[in-house]
């Protein structure tokens, strides 16, 4: 098992990274994290939603994903309350009192997702969330020493030393601990490292006089150009503008906005800047912008008109002749209007929309989880991706995208592909549609087209070539008996 000092130290890379590590070995290799709690989630071959770092870290190990390896998903919307996803379907939405009151009924469903997947695989690397040290919490978690305990798996403990401090978060964490868990902890990972290493030695030798003899087992460089899905919200925080070049996209970051990972194959065409911007001043003159997901579409919407960010969008669009998509929330976004009667993902109401697509979408309480595969009208590249949303939308308006056997519409397109919106998720991963896009906007192909598959699947051997290199490879396989 992998646990960290704290959120954003890498656990989930880490884990990705080892998953393919062995994965190359031959072993069968799975992921899992007992609870996640994130806005980018992903949908499984039969329909279910898990968090998208387990997503990416099935495909690392070069499965497919499984439900079992995240049972758990906390998506949290408006008014400090969560939707809780339990095995991969919405079990209900509560706030954070009344989720520890399901703390048993959930754990049922995390051991036995762990029995058969231990039955299963020859290596379960698991993964915490945030810190095992979180002392108020530590009678309620179902994620960190609790699963540990549960497998008696050995744990190495991660720490971002780019943030500073990276001995003390690993000195008191262990200490905080109960004996039984210190006895779990077999090792330190020192992630994002850059400097010196000789430096560092000194400090490793007191940390594991210190520790009870327990040594460094990596010292892992920092990746700053890994193209791979960062699932964290801290990460986006801090991270605001990716690529580089003359075609500029904005991408509106709401507060609750969800799978902004859909961006992530812009960047893999030369010459494509894509920032996500907050407020009107920070738009500037874009070529497109982008709405993405929303995991509380209303209460967005709504901020985005408090912000001054609507009208802006809109004078830009309908007066300055700029391309504007939407994905999932951001096409519900743009049509006429947004009813939420149940209090689905908020209060009960209705708002209108930004009146974009003669389009009206309902909340209702089934979720739709599907995987699609669509083509460009008139077309035949199929684009793969798949749908989460709670809403209904009905409407008239050119297709923007169909289903190549029965036809059927998907999305709505106006002005030539100017203004667009779909329900597709990973509209982008393939080349036909992305490339047709941003040829709309004045881009020139200057490379080869490549999906966002095949460059994931690089990045990921080049993170485990990386840490094979950096970790103690002998000395893992020991502690996990292999």
């Amino acid at each position: 098992m992998i646990q960290g000092t704290a959120s954003n130290v890498g656990k989930s890379l880490l884990v990705a990274g080892y998953c393919r590590l062995y994965a190359r070995r031959g072993l069968k290799v799975t992921p899992f994290k007992a609870q996640n709690m994130a806005l980018n989630s992903f949908v499984t071959p039969d329909g279910l939603e898990l968090g998208r770092a387990q997503a990416l870290q099935a495909y690392a190990a070069c499965r497919e994903p499984d439900i079992r390896m995240n049972p758990v998903l906390l998506k949290p919307e408006a008014h400090q309350r969560s939707q809780i996803v339990l095995m991969g379907k919405p079990l209900k939405t509560a706030a954070g009192s009344l989720y520890y009151k399901e703390r048993n009924r959930l754990w049922d469903h995390v051991a036995e997702s762990l029995d058969s997947l231990v039955g299963e695989n020859d290596l379960l690397i698991a993964e915490g969330a945030g810190s095992p040290a979180e002392i108020n919490l530590k009678k309620t978690e179902i994620v960190n020493m609790r699963v540990a305990r549960y497998l008696n798996a050995p744990v190495l403990l991660a720490v971002d030393i780019d943030q500073g401090g990276s001995f003390a978060f690993l000195y008191g964490t262990l200490n905080l601990l109960e004996p039984e868990e210190q006895e779990l902890i077999r090792g330190f990972l020192f992630n994002k490292f850059r400097g010196d290493v000789e430096l560092l030695k000194p400090g490793l030798k007191m940390l594991e006089d210190l520790t009870g003899g327990r040594p460094t087992l990596g010292i892992i460089p920092m990746m700053g150009d890994l193209r791979l899905a960062q699932e964290d919200s801290v990460f986006i925080e801090n991270h605001r503008i990716f690529g580089s070049g003359d075609t500029d996209i904005a991408v509106i970051h709401y507060p609750r906005m969800s799978n902004y990972d859909d961006m992530d194959a812009l960047t893999l065409e030369e010459g494509v800047q894509v920032r996500f911007v907050s407020r009107p001043e920070e738009l500037g003159c874009p070529d497109g912008i982008l709405l993405p997901g929303s995991k509380s579409t209303r209460e967005d919407l709504r901020w985005l008109r408090e912000s001054g960010l609507a009208d802006r969008i809109l004078a830009m669009v309908n007066r300055e002749g700029v391309s504007l998509g939407g994905i999932c929330g951001g096409y519900q976004m743009m049509g006429r209007s947004l009813s939420d009667p149940r209090g689905i993902e908020g209060p009960p109401g209705s708002d209108e929309g930004l009146g974009l697509f003669p389009l009206d979408t309902v909340m209702e309480g089934e979720k739709r989880t599907v995987r699609a595969e669509l083509v460009l009208p008139g077309g035949s590249e199929i684009l793969r991706g798949y749908e989460i949303h709670m809403g209904r939308s009905t409407g008239e308006g050119d297709p923007l995208l169909r289903d190549p056997e029965t036809g059927a519409g998907e999305g709505i397109v106006r002005e030539n592909g100017r203004i667009w919106g779909t329900y597709l998720h990973g509209l982008f991963d393939d080349p036909p549609f992305r490339r047709r896009w941003l040829a709309s906007l004045g881009w020139t192909a200057s490379r080869p087209p490549l999906s966002l598959e095949t460059a994931r699947d690089r990045e990921l051997d080049r993170l485990a070539d990386v840490l094979e290199e950096h970790s103690d490879i002998t000395a893992i396989d020991r502690i996990i008996g292999i």
